[in-house]
């Protein structure tokens, strides 16, 4: 379901100047679409929920939040699309163009947007120390498990089967 932005998402021309350090910039992976949000960004986690899940195609979502007056579309307003999940009060926007998720909105923080990690170029300012949605965390996501080098295969590494440890003794008893 495509819906229209809001009218103050990202519009510069209403904000009010805001003294920080330099923005930081982020893109889709086409470039049609760009953003900044003001340095620092308020906070960073990590969100399991089954929605973020589905809506990246990927075991869990990293997001910067930041405060909706610092945040600024600088290019591509026209290419953002717009999912609005009544339901769960959330709206996910994405670039019309490549399919990048952009933007996650949540109603009872209307003041926030939230900003997948990986679009942005440089720091933001906040590492992710939160998780959210823990206990819908999949079984099959890398969990910090040691892994070693596949030989023959550079750059890919695995994590390694146990092995039976086998009996000293040699025999049944």
């Amino acid at each position: 379901m495509e819906v229209p932005l809001p009218e103050d998402l990202g519009a510069p021309a209403k904000r009010k100047p805001v003294a920080t350090a330099k923005p930081v910039a982020g893109r889709c992976l086409c470039g049609a679409v760009r953003f900044e949000i003001d340095y620092p960004a308020r906070w960073a986690w990590h969100d399991h929920s089954s929605a973020s899940r589905r809506a990246h195609g990927a075991a869990y979502a990293t997001y910067v939040g930041s405060w909706r007056k610092r945040f600024r579309v600088t290019k591509g307003m026209s290419e953002i699309c717009r999912f609005e999940d009544k339901a769960a009060k959330t709206a996910r926007s994405f670039c019309a163009r490549c399919g990048t998720p952009l933007i996650y909105e949540r109603a009872r923080s209307p003041h926030m947007v939230n900003i997948p990690r990986a679009l942005f170029l440089k720091r933001t300012g906040r590492q992710p120390l939160y998780h959210i949605g823990i206990e819908e965390r999949q079984e099959w996501t890398y969990a910090g498990e040691p892994l070693v080098p596949l030989k023959g295969f550079p750059g890919v590494v695995w994590q390694r089967t146990k092995k039976n440890k086998r009996f000293e003794g040699g025999g049944l008893f």
